[in-house]
């Protein structure tokens, strides 16, 4: 129950973030945010960034596919979270090991990497013909947060 409530939580706070969202040309960026954002994403393309409740948030695409990311820059220029897709491939094997386990039959699909401070979790849907779920799981697969789709 605490990990719905958790997630429902974090869903619940970044929909409302994104209520008070505005497009913001990079002109109007900090240039400590650029700087901080061009070191630690050098290859990013696409780059469009939105001021959110007071964060800087930059959504872009690397790499020759063009996965997506999005990272959250306090105006320090201080990176607070970073969302990059994934293949399931790229998933640790622990979290595979323990989807297949604990879910039986369901495919992983949409899956995402978040790194905030020195803490990963990653967030997915698992799906079977009859059921589908949301998850966020930690580095060994321990789910923190789970939600009928």
């Amino acid at each position: 129950m605490n990990g719905k409530m958790i997630l429902s939580a974090c869903i619940l706070a970044l929909s409302t973030i994104g209520a008070f969202a505005q497009d913001i040309p990079q002109s109007q960026v900090p240039a400590v945010v650029v700087n901080s954002f061009q070191q630690k994403f050098p290859k990013a393309k696409g780059v469009d960034w939105e001021l959110k409740a007071g964060l800087y948030e930059a959504e872009f695409e690397t790499g020759l596919f063009g996965t997506d990311h999005e990272v959250w820059i306090q105006s320090n220029g201080k990176i607070v979270r970073h969302k990059e897709e994934l293949a399931k491939n790229d998933l640790p094997k622990a979290v595979i090991a323990k989807v297949k386990k604990d879910f039986p039959g369901y495919r992983i699909e949409d899956v995402k990497k978040i790194t905030e401070e020195q803490k990963i979790t990653y967030a997915f849907e698992v799906k079977s013909r009859a059921d589908e779920w949301k998850l966020v799981v930690d580095t060994q697969g321990d789910i923190l947060g789970k939600i009928r789709d």
